[in-house]
């Protein structure tokens, strides 16, 4: 444990991280930006159309990225509250503040295009079903944790409250992974996640591909934008420990 909270505490450097943090960003962002190009044509342009959904198959495009970032976005945020009530590291709980909106945001993009792509699929813009209604909690829970970040004049008790909201809410991750199989559901099954269809996905190459690298489009975009927000944060934090240090002197 003393071993791993020594290495945590070598990647948890502020000044370590400020000094990685712009190339970083400059990279993530231009990965973004190329990815986002090639993914958009191959969605728009050289995709083909589905014989039962037809154009409005090109939602899935942003909807389901957009559904795999909100997870991963929560994943992540639900480490780092982690090791911050654990280990103490105040980068960690800086970076569930930096992340909460950027999930929060995924979230929302993946809520309305499910919207818009079960109008014409389901015949109706909302269901109460497992995997929906899960989604929409999670939605919640990324505004809880911006809340209570925010909740509070001092800064660090902000982010303990974010952090164990966090981690308490990492509950609802299997649901949604998992409701599908769980409960009846409109919404389908996964088609690429399976470990039963990872060699031969139940969606065709032609749409796979195209799926694959919008979703690696959204991850980078996420990873710029974590980074530089993160930044933010710590640019701060030091202004508020300045001021608080000013004040009582």
């Amino acid at each position: 444990m003393t071993a791993a909270a020594g290495i945590l505490s070598g990647f948890a450097n502020p000044t370590r991280f400020r000094r990685l943090s712009g190339p970083v960003a400059f990279l993530a962002g231009a990965v973004s930006l190329g990815l986002f190009v090639w993914g958009f044509y191959l969605s728009l342009v050289v995709s083909p159309v589905d014989y039962l959904q037809q154009e409005a198959v090109r939602i899935m495009y942003v909807h389901v990225p957009a559904a795999w970032l909100s997870l991963l976005s929560y994943t992540s945020l639900a480490l780092a509250a982690l090791f911050h009530i654990i280990w103490k590291h105040t980068l960690a709980g800086l970076y569930v503040r930096a992340a909460a909106p950027l999930g929060a945001t995924f979230t929302f993009i993946c809520l309305v295009t499910g919207s818009l792509w079960g109008r014409p699929t389901w015949g109706t813009w909302w269901v109460w079903d497992a995997r929906l209604t899960s989604v929409l909690i999670l939605f919640f829970l990324y505004i809880g944790i911006m809340a209570a970040a925010d909740a509070f004049e001092n800064r660090d008790k902000g982010l303990w409250a974010a952090s164990w909201m966090a981690l308490i809410g990492a509950v609802n991750l299997p649901v949604i992974k998992f409701s599908v199989d769980w409960w009846n559901t409109l919404h389908q099954p996964a088609s690429i996640s399976s470990f039963a269809r990872i060699a031969e996905p139940a969606i065709d190459g032609s749409m796979l591909q195209p799926l694959i690298i919008m979703a690696g489009a959204n991850l980078s975009l996420f990873i710029a934008l974590a980074v530089l927000r993160l930044k933010s944060e710590i640019v701060s934090r030091k202004l508020d420990i300045a001021r608080i240090r000013r004040n009582h002197v």
